[in-house]
């Protein structure tokens, strides 16, 4: 067995603490709402927050986007901010409610289901891998753990 290539040992250890801040984001902004007494303001201060440290990192980090590749980006590629302010709102609203276990089980059967269609259309850019039925069994086993996690 070769060696891990570098940057997909990055990847791994990025997707794997990327996945401990999808668990902690929820509760921390659920706190927030609370404070600030509304799942909007909540989310609100978040990517505030998130703006600030984005910049910060930029700035340090000397890097600067090409305005001629912005601006020649369809219409939804802007859509990926509209897509995390809501799941920093629904997370606020809905795991104080459900509770973290059922929400991240929920959140993970969603971002499944649709890895799978985009991933069978190559959708935005994606290499196209057709949908296959161990892929949509994997699926149905995380729906089932959701419903064992409900009761």
């Amino acid at each position: 067995m070769g060696a891990l290539n570098p940057l997909v040992a990055l990847g791994v250890v990025l997707a794997l603490v990327s996945g401990t801040f999808v668990a902690l984001q929820p509760p921390t902004n659920a706190l927030m709402g609370r404070a600030v007494n509304s799942p909007v303001n909540a989310a609100f201060v978040s990517f505030a927050v998130g703006t600030v440290a984005l910049l910060t990192l930029a700035l340090a980090l000397g890097v600067r986007p090409s305005l001629p590749a912005v601006r020649a980006l369809p219409v939804y590629a802007w859509f990926g901010g509209l897509y995390g302010a809501f799941f920093v709102f629904a997370g606020v609203f809905a795991a104080p409610r459900l509770g973290m276990a059922l929400y991240i089980a929920l959140l993970i059967a969603g971002q499944l289901g649709m890895s799978l269609l985009l991933d069978h259309v190559g959708a935005l850019g994606l290499d196209r891998q057709p949908i296959s039925v161990t892929r949509v069994l994997g699926v149905v086993v995380i729906l089932g753990g959701v419903l064992l996690i409900r009761r």
